[in-house]
């Protein structure tokens, strides 16, 4: 059974860090694009960052540019998001998301086109 598994949300001041983890159980993690999504109560979801399989290429969304990185490491079979200066506007339930592909270096921005999603865990950005 395909699985993703977010962990790491929590409650943070603004200014302060969380680190993501979305670790994938039932298959290898290294084929697959993966995204990281964001959803705020009464807002559409919004893609944050991605990356390609092999980790040469990466992509974020302009409002977390130079604070947000992402990065994998395909032995742990794990996907990371690491938050710096987070800010109020930063508090969503966070969604890893995997693709299959065969083009190593291709991101994948789009939510539809990715196949497996995690449960998604939550950020509260709050002083």
């Amino acid at each position: 059974q395909l699985q993703l598994v977010e962990s790491g949300g929590g409650l943070v001041q603004p200014g302060g860090s969380l680190r993501l983890s979305c670790a994938a159980s039932g298959f290898t993690l290294a084929n697959y694009a993966i995204g990281w999504f964001r959803q705020a109560p009464g807002k559409e979801r919004e893609g944050v960052s991605c990356i390609s399989s092999s980790g040469a290429s990466t992509k974020y969304a302009d409002s977390v540019k130079g604070r947000f990185t992402i990065s994998r490491d395909n032995a742990k079979n794990t996907v990371y998001l690491q938050m710096n200066s987070l800010k109020p506007e930063d508090t969503a339930i966070y969604y890893c998301a995997a693709v299959y592909t065969r083009l190593t270096i291709v991101v994948i921005t789009t939510a539809d086109d990715y196949d497996y999603w995690g449960q998604g865990t939550q950020v509260t950005v709050s002083s």
